[in-house]
């Protein structure tokens, strides 16, 4: 089976819509970043008060911040009393001091209240699109989950859970907050003094955002190279680390090490050509800035020099010039960020409009199971790919509470069945009457969550996570009481030696599982299934990594959990199958035998060969 899943069309893991197999990819749209904007906004907005208090305060705050300036200029201007006057310099320095120190406080106070307000909209924004993301994936076609890099995909939902926070961190609080002062300050300067204070601002902030965002924009496919290169090293690390024990059967930690120092050769070079290109850009920027202050102060000295202006009216102008440049002095980094954050959004929003594969139709309820269900594959045909037909034209029943059991070769389409039932595909031919049923009803006429219910499987490559014996068996029932857990843990027969382990069922397993013997891991799915306790039940070459004196007791256990329910059982090994009510021994996607045990060895064809070869190896 992996060798067919490895090799799916990989078209059907993004397609805006269900392609048939093989059908051609469909490039992902380009999004602007205004739509990315877009479908972020609607999250912000279900904090919708939170978000108009956090501008209020904004406004409060920037309000506060322009007027330290106007006051400052008032405190210099006051200090330039007539002789004598000792009360003035007593009274009026004093008041417009504390004055100046509670505008300070003030800014303080109202930025703080902003950031505090509008925490919970940012908090509940990200934990609703990570949330959101998480289950769609899980939603996903298996097609989907075969194909991925799981270091990429994860690197990616981690950066755009990020740009959430900065995205709002950085426009919110900081580019909303300088066009506010940007305009207050150009409005006092225009009114206080002669228009061409305004005029020299405004054309130094134009040619700085000018020059910035012409430059950020350019630098930008440094950053995206950046973060492909960066993703692409990580999934080769993690796909490494997870194949730990291969590595070290053939040797290769050399080769590994080789493969991913490349990755960060070329992410080395990325980043140096990022820096350099920063450097650039942050020397614009200063002489922009630089041009814009001499230019402001000349004018301003000149107006003093002049008698238009007092020496008041220069230090507020100076003033002014540094409360505006300072926040400018990290708008490209602002701006980058901003932008890379948008791009990592977008390809979070990427990952969450990948179209499902299999999907509930519309009308779809739960099916509806009272007892043990009959089970029917009708007429179904299966392609992983157009060109390499699976399975073709098979047709059976498990009567209820039946056992059915599959052989065949590898390759033959056995274990196809198994996820077909489970409907992580579906069948290719509907139009030709291919389907499925379970008691009765089409499992594509169904809810996929009440189908899966429904059924059991212990599989033949057991994936376990990395938590202890107790949560993976407790897995197939969640809130299974402890009780329930090793009752479930005896009949699968591995109690014992959970037991005499130091700590029990607290154990861990490791990573996959791989703190397990093969057969350990098996008997861990086989408890978790009888304690799930589903009507239908597949057993996928359920103990093939047991011995055989392990075998044989499971197989008694494994029968008495098949009693009264519908049991599918994937077989390698003929003597697993002896006692099964139906044997279809299956050939190139075809069932080219069937009847009990007996019935095809008196046909002496595939299964009386298969059975005869078994025995002599035995």
């Amino acid at each position: 089976m992996r060798s067919r899943a490895s090799s799916v069309d990989p078209s059907l893991a993004v397609p805006a819509t269900p392609l048939a197999p093989g059908a051609a990819a469909v490039p992902a749209p380009v999004r602007s970043d205004w739509d990315t904007l877009k479908r972020l906004f609607p999250y912000l907005w279900d904090y919708k008060w939170r978000v108009l208090a956090a501008l209020g305060f904004m406004v409060c705050a920037k309000l506060g911040n322009v007027g330290v300036p106007l006051l400052l200029k008032d405190l210099v201007d006051a200090m330039s009393i007539k002789p004598g006057n000792t009360q003035a310099l007593l009274v009026v320095p004093a008041a417009l001091l504390l004055g100046y120190g509670l505008l300070r406080l003030s800014t303080s106070l109202f930025t703080e209240l902003r950031e505090l307000v509008f925490a919970k909209a940012t908090e509940g924004a990200s934990r609703k699109i990570s949330l959101q993301v998480f289950r769609h994936l899980h939603a996903l076609s298996l097609r989907f989950h075969l194909e991925r890099q799981t270091g990429g995909m994860t690197r990616d939902i981690e950066r755009g859970t990020r740009g959430v926070h900065s995205l709002i961190s950085y426009s919110l609080y900081s580019i909303i907050p300088t066009l506010i002062e940007v305009a207050l300050v150009l409005s006092i300067l225009a009114v206080k003094f002669d228009v061409w204070f305004a005029w020299i601002t405004l054309a130094a902030l134009a040619c700085y955002i000018t020059f910035t965002v012409t430059v950020t924009e350019w630098r930008t496919q440094f950053r995206q190279q950046m973060n492909e290169l960066d993703s692409s090293a990580h999934s080769r690390a993690i796909d490494s680390l997870l194949n730990y024990e291969t590595v070290k059967y053939f040797n290769n930690e050399d080769f590994e090490a080789r493969r991913y120092d490349d990755n960060l050769e070329k992410y080395r070079r990325a980043a140096i050509k990022s820096q350099r290109t920063l450097s650039l850009l942050n020397t614009g920027q200063q002489l922009i800035i630089a041009v814009g202050l001499v230019a402001m102060l000349w004018r301003a000295t000149q107006g003093v020099v002049d008698g238009r202006m007092t020496l008041g009216d220069l230090v507020m102008v100076n003033a002014f010039m540094i409360q505006l440049y300072i926040p400018l002095g990290f708008l490209g980094v602002i701006y980058r960020e901003i932008k890379q954050s948008l791009t990592d959004l977008d390809k979070m929003f990427t990952l969450m409009e990948k179209e499902r594969e299999i999907a509930d139709e519309p009308s779809a309820l739960p099916i509806n199971i009272t007892a043990s269900p009959a089970v029917r594959f009708e007429n179904v045909s299966f392609a992983y790919e157009a060109t390499r037909p699976i399975l073709q034209n098979v047709s059976f029943e498990i009567p209820p509470g039946k056992t059915v059991a599959v052989v065949g070769s590898s390759g033959a389409g056995k274990s196809t069945l198994a996820r077909l039932l489970f409907r992580f595909y579906d069948v290719s031919n509907p139009q030709e009457g291919g389907r499925i049923t379970i008691a009765g009803q089409d499992i594509k006429q169904v809810t996929q969550a009440s189908v899966r219910q429904a059924i059991g499987i212990v599989p033949q490559d057991t994936v376990l996570f990395n938590d202890t014996v107790a949560y993976n068996i407790a897995y197939g029932k969640p809130g299974a009481t402890q009780e329930q857990v090793e009752s479930a843990a005896k009949a699968a027969r591995i109690h014992d030696f959970i037991s005499v382990t130091p700590l029990g069922y607290a154990t861990t397993v490791g990573e996959r599982g791989l703190k397990l013997s093969g057969g350990e891991k098996q008997r861990v799915a086989i408890a978790r299934t009888l304690l799930k306790n589903p009507p239908v039940v597949i057993f996928d070459e359920a103990t093939s990594a047991l011995d055989s004196a392990n075998e044989r007791a499971i197989q008694g256990e494994l029968r008495a959990a098949a009693q009264n329910k519908t049991t599918l059982v994937i077989a390698h090994r003929l003597s697993t199958v002896v006692d099964a009510h139906e044997i279809l021994v299956m050939d190139a996607g075809r069932i080219v035998e069937r009847g009990t045990h007996t019935e095809l060895l008196a046909l002496d064809q595939k299964y009386a060969r298969m059975w005869t070869l078994q025995q002599s190896a035995e």
